[in-house]
């Protein structure tokens, strides 16, 4: 006998409501449903997720004002919280009559939501083009497309208002001054980006800045992200604020059931509704899938990795502040130094010298995963740099001395006379010396750095610890691998513990010879 039918499995779909949802209390209507149907009518009809965020984010206290002068949208990867920005300044362009300004970290991302909304202008009206200029006619509301090598956006011919995309950069908007700023790739958007931006909208008296983001990257970045969160915490009036991610933290993942597909359901809006599938997010989830189990968590879960941007040992305004002169370069002598981490997955090799005006310089000059590479660089930055010491803690130096021994690399045979290129091993007593030392000049702001991420991700995520009366860089205990903070620190301590002693020795071999 055949079996009979059975009905298809259920469909497992994305939640309607994000885990958090902040809504200012004096909403009396809202523009969203307006913004909806402009992209239904052009094709491109949202889902119910969307259209909430929208009623949210477009929502109008009594005043006729926004009742969500900032509006933050945290959502994982491909679920398309671009398409409320879309819709944004689709309607902000054609009904609002804003100008209106779509930044990204990268110009090709700002491009792409570019080709979107044009997308959408096209299917509202009818497209003219002659040549290489094109204008789009939405019932009588002329736009016309720039689309050159340098420069993409949108114009009404009759108001002259503007949408604009770029590439965000320290120096923000100058001279223009938009109704809207839409900030997508929020995760990359930095406290100074902010602060070139915002003031932008000081002359607006019904301004509006939407942020869009996946989680930040990693606890020493997305600063913006991180202040917004705790504004949201705080129930910060005029913020409309929504965080699809799961509760707890990146650093929590071993505790998570990655593999739960409720989980799934509760971080994707998107998923069952035709773009998103539990196949697609099969084909990701480790180990089988091809991404790592933190890289899931973030991307796909929504998980926030432990917020480092204050630092730990390392105060990280001040830190940033002794990047300010980016164009930092020493004059004359340098040390450098090796450090490997305790797992010796990674190894860093830093310089210290002098500028010329008398301030320090710290560099992280090679960092890479592993140790194979590590003899053969030193070696070469030796020859090349002429350093007045090759610095490294003891832990380090048992587990290289012998290899750089065979490149007649040694330590010298006279301690109060070395020679330069001379290896200098720092006991525990000096190392203890040296973190203080390094601690104290970043606080007096006696030296400078280039903004490299590694040092930057290693400083932010220090940790000191006291043995007896001895304080050093804690490792097990630190955020983020220590080696090159470590290595910057034992650079600096060669230099001033070396010095004197190689340019001394210089002085008296010539008087010799003289």
């Amino acid at each position: 006998m055949a079996s009979l039918p059975t009905s298809p499995p259920s469909v497992l779909l994305g939640a309607e409501r994000p885990r958090v949802e902040l809504r200012p209390a004096d909403i009396v209507d809202s523009d969203g449903d307006l913004a909806a149907d402009l992209m239904e009518a052009a094709g491109k009809p949202l889902e119910q997720w969307q259209r909430d965020g929208l009623d949210l984010m477009l929502s109008i206290r009594p005043d006729g004002k926004w009742a969500c002068y900032e509006y933050a949208e945290w959502v994982a990867r491909q679920q398309g919280k671009g398409v409320l920005g879309e819709a944004r300044v689709v309607l902000g362009l054609l009904v609002l009559d804003e100008d209106i300004t779509w930044s990204a970290h990268k110009y090709d991302t700002a491009l792409q939501a570019f080709r979107r909304i044009r997308s959408v202008f096209r299917g509202l009206g009818v497209s003219h083009r002659k040549a290489a200029e094109e204008t789009i006619d939405v019932d009588g509301v002329v736009i016309k497309v720039w689309n050159s090598n340098t420069e993409r956006g949108f114009e009404r011919l009759d108001t002259g208002k503007r949408i604009l995309f770029f590439a965000r950069s320290k120096g923000g908007l100058r001279g223009f001054s938009p109704d809207v700023n839409v900030i997508d790739e929020a995760f990359a958007y930095t406290a100074e980006q902010q602060d070139a931006i915002m003031p932008t909208l000081i002359a607006k008296p019904n301004a509006q800045t939407i942020y869009l983001s996946s989680p930040p990257l990693t606890g020493d970045t997305g600063e913006v992200m991180y202040s917004l969160r705790k504004r949201a915490e705080s129930q910060s009036s005029r913020l409309g604020y929504r965080d699809w991610g799961l509760a707890g933290d990146l650093e929590s993942i071993d505790s998570i059931d990655i593999h739960d597909h409720e989980l799934w359901a509760q971080t994707c809006p998107g998923l069952g509704r035709g773009r998103v599938t539990l196949e697609t997010i099969e084909a990701l989830c480790p180990p089988e899938g091809s991404m790592t189990r933190k890289g899931f968590g973030r991307e796909v879960l929504g998980l926030w990795p432990k917020q480092m941007a204050t630092g730990g040992a390392i105060d990280m305004t001040a830190w940033r502040e002794l990047m300010l002169d980016k164009e930092s370069r020493r004059d004359g002598d340098v040390a450098i130094a090796v450090d490997i981490a305790p797992e010796r997955d990674y190894a860093a090799i830093a310089l210290y010298g002098l500028r010329k005006d008398g301030k320090g310089h710290v560099q992280i000059v090679d960092y890479r995963p592993g140790t194979d590479w590590l003899i053969g660089r030193i070696e070469e930055w030796r020859k090349s740099l002429d350093p007045i010491a090759i610095a490294m803690g003891k832990a380090t130096a048992d587990s290289i001395e012998v290899d750089l021994g065979k490149r007649g690399i040694k330590r010298p045979e006279d301690a109060e006379k070395p020679k330069r290129g001379d290896l200098a091993v720092a006991s525990w007593s000096e190392m203890s010396a040296a973190t203080g030392q390094f601690l104290d000049a970043a606080r007096q702001s006696s030296f400078r750095h280039v903004g490299q991420s590694e040092l930057d991700t290693s400083a932010a995520g220090s940790k000191t610890k006291l043995t007896g009366d001895s304080l050093v860089w804690a490792r097990k205990e630190a955020g983020a691998d220590t080696s090159p903070l470590v290595a910057v620190t034992l650079a600096r301590w060669a230099y001033e513990s070396r010095a004197h002693l190689v340019r001394a020795r210089s002085y008296n071999l010539l008087d010799s010879v003289f």
